[in-house]
């Protein structure tokens, strides 16, 4: 089913759909990640996700062609219907995922008790930010991988590979969440929903945009969140990526609204050892799913066929910088001090 050697560093791509699954397979991805249609997944929006019958379809596509399927069971049970969670498990095992991507201790528990051969992987919504955290989730739990949050800088993230067993995957393309993934309070203390517990980050029902003499205003509940001029870009509106007066300033408090971009941190990354290069995105069209993937494919085997003289193509960033959000890209904490 998969293949008998598999690469140095594979490249995880999102799928929100089945055509973005079948997207991801054709360009390259080595491996691709979805979610149920449910609150089990953090990115439980309208019209995505699957139901069995389309994760039956993509997992057949994928392992036809030698490559695998994650499942992100990545929120946070409740405690008015824990059994939605347990049953998600029982269904990935049943329908024969490659892992599970997990973030609840109990649910591990569950998955090592009722499906013992199931690969499990921690989350980032498991906020595991060291290698001793994450070692626990390994000695307890079996984890084979982590997924490290959006907030450590390159040498956090080398400190972790070398002092742990588990496989680490990182993020390298999309959209920066500059929370520690799993303790973020701040949707939800504007909607009362939050990834960690409804699958949402600012719900587009608590979206709403309104134009007037002083710009183009975007609030979520009622709370406004940024305004801008004629020629600003506008980003969707999440809180900590808003404007904001904070003293004498008026600015991003927390960070800006850009895409996190790593492709100059894949010889880094590769001498490193880490195992994964993930992209964001399972929200995004198929269309944005093709040509990430067909980007970061090709700069991939390029850095893995000879990392000296790898060198990122202008062309690269240009089809990139089409998908990036506000249209600019950062390297995030990869490499400067967190605000």
């Amino acid at each position: 089913m998969n293949p008998a050697t598999p690469p140095a560093i594979e490249l995880v791509c999102p799928a929100g759909s089945l055509p973005a699954l079948k997207s991801a397979i054709d360009l390259g991805a080595d491996c691709v990640y979805l979610g149920f249609r449910d609150a089990t997944n953090a990115r439980n929006f309208a019209g995505l996700n699957f139901d069995d019958a389309a994760i039956a379809s993509g997992i057949d596509y994928a392992h036809r062609r030698g490559r695998k399927v994650f499942l992100a069971l990545n929120t946070y049970p409740q405690p008015d219907n824990a059994a939605l969670w347990q049953g998600a498990i029982d269904r990935a095992a049943e329908a024969g995922v490659d892992a599970v991507i997990m973030a609840d201790p109990g649910l591990m528990a569950y998955a090592c008790r009722r499906h013992p051969g199931l690969r499990l992987h921690l989350s980032v919504q498991g906020s595991a930010t060291n290698a001793e955290a994450i070692n626990f989730y390994h000695e307890h739990f079996g984890v084979a991988r982590a997924v490290l949050p959006r907030v450590l800088s390159l040498q956090q993230v080398e400190q972790v590979v070398r002092h742990t067993p588990v496989e680490i995957e990182v993020f390298g393309f999309g959209s920066l969440c500059v929370m520690v993934e799993g303790r973020c309070a701040l949707s939800s203390y504007v909607t009362g929903e939050a990834p960690n517990t409804h699958g949402v980050c600012s719900p587009a029902k608590a979206v709403r945009w309104q134009q007037n003499p002083r710009g183009l205003e975007s609030r979520l509940n009622g709370v406004m969140i940024d305004r801008y001029t004629p020629r600003e870009n506008a980003s969707y509106p999440t809180l900590c990526k808003g404007r904001f007066e904070v003293g004498d300033e008026t600015y991003y408090a927390i960070e800006e609204p850009t895409s996190l971009n790593t492709l100059e941190l894949l010889p880094r990354l590769l001498e490193m050892g880490v195992r994964a290069v993930k992209i964001e995105g399972r929200q995004r069209s198929p269309a944005y799913v093709a040509q990430v993937t067909r980007v970061w494919r090709a700069a991939l085997d390029e850095c893995l066929g000879n990392a000296a003289r790898y060198s990122v193509k202008p062309g690269w960033m240009a089809e990139l910088n089409t998908l990036a959000e506000g249209q600019q890209h950062t390297l995030g904490a990869y490499h400067r001090s967190w605000k």
